[in-house]
C-alpha cells in the first residue's frame, strides 16, 4: 500500500487526501501518511476498514462518475 494515495476524515474539510509513507502490515493500528500539506502523521485505523484510496489524477473532474475507478463519497465529493 504504500505511495497511495487516501481519504482520511477531517473535522473541518470533510475529507483530505493523504499519502501513505510506509507499507501497512494487516493487524497494524495506524497507517503512516503524509497530508497535501507536508503534515506527516500516524492515522488510527480500524484492520477491517481501511480508508477510501483516491482516484488517480486523471479522472479528476470526470464527467461520468462511473468512470472512477473508486466511487465512494470522498471520490464524488472532490470530483
Amino acid at each position: 500500500l504504500q505511495y497511495n494515495r487516501v481519504w482520511i476524515p477531517d473535522d473541518e474539510e470533510v475529507w483530505q487526501s493523504a499519502e501513505i509513507t510506509k507499507n501497512y502490515k494487516a493487524g497494524d493500528h495506524f497507517l503512516h501518511v503524509q497530508l497535501e500539506d507536508g503534515t506527516e502523521l500516524k492515522y488510527p485505523v480500524d484492520p477491517a476498514a481501511l480508508p477510501p484510496l483516491r482516484n488517480p489524477d486523471i479522472l479528476v473532474g470526470e464527467n461520468d462518475l462511473t468512470a472512477l475507478s473508486y466511487l465512494h463519497e470522498p471520490a464524488v465529493l472532490h470530483n
